[in-house]
């Protein structure tokens, strides 16, 4: 593998094809580029797939993009610093994908799970001509993260899924994504599933066929 800026792992189209399209998997807290990557085997045989690691090191094979920390009046709050940061790492990782590797820069998939689902959301909307689909699993809309939501000009269109009784990161969170990406006119798929923080083989078999359709 060409040694880029971040850790990678890379499944090729299992088909001869020129220009394949792109799917760029960014992982949760706390995991590793091997644990979405897992589904690659299983989805669509003309994708050029590739799972990244995030550059925080938490233990042997446990990585994350950004601190979550926990204050004892507020709950959870996200070290905004860090993931701004990591979103300018993933912005720079897919430049350099664009040097390194042959593929459709007009189709161009990011799956991102729980942190990754946020970090997906929010590189999408900061960046809407980089990247043409977004799958969003578990994950929210942080407002914080967005640099000018008001002003979105994009046909990006979204697989968005949650878990209801997602203990992590509860399902009521995720019901804004929807709401944020009509008003701005954005095609979006909502699919909630009698789930926690994961995904079911319906969620798995709803979002390979959404990514077939667009193949």
């Amino acid at each position: 593998m060409k040694k880029l800026s971040l850790e990678y792992v890379v499944r090729k189209p299992k088909i001869d094809i020129k220009n394949p399209p792109l799917l760029i998997m960014i992982h949760g807290y706390g995991s590793n580029e091997n644990d979405l990557f897992g589904f690659a085997g299983e989805l669509n045989d003309d994708l050029l797939i590739i799972s990244i690691r995030a550059p925080y090191t938490m233990a042997q094979g446990s990585y994350y993009w950004y601190t979550i920390n926990f204050d004892a009046n507020n709950g959870k709050f996200t070290d905004k610093d860090e993931a701004k940061e990591s979103l300018g790492l993933i912005n720079t990782f897919l430049n350099e994908v664009h040097d390194n590797f042959e593929f459709d820069k007009q189709n161009i998939f990011f799956l991102g799970f729980s942190q990754g689902a946020i970090l997906s959301h929010a590189f999408s909307i900061n960046n809407p001509t980089k990247i043409q689909h977004v799958l969003g699993l578990s994950g929210y809309l942080d407002n914080s993260l967005l640099d000018n939501p008001d002003k979105l000009d994009s046909k990006i269109d979204y697989f968005v899924s949650h878990g209801t009784v997602d203990q992590v990161l509860p399902v009521e969170a995720a019901r804004d994504i929807p709401v944020f990406l009509k008003k701005h006119n954005l095609d979006c798929v909502y699919k909630e599933y009698p789930i926690g923080h994961g995904v079911n083989p319906s969620n798995f078999s709803d979002l390979s066929a959404w990514i077939d359709q667009r193949v």
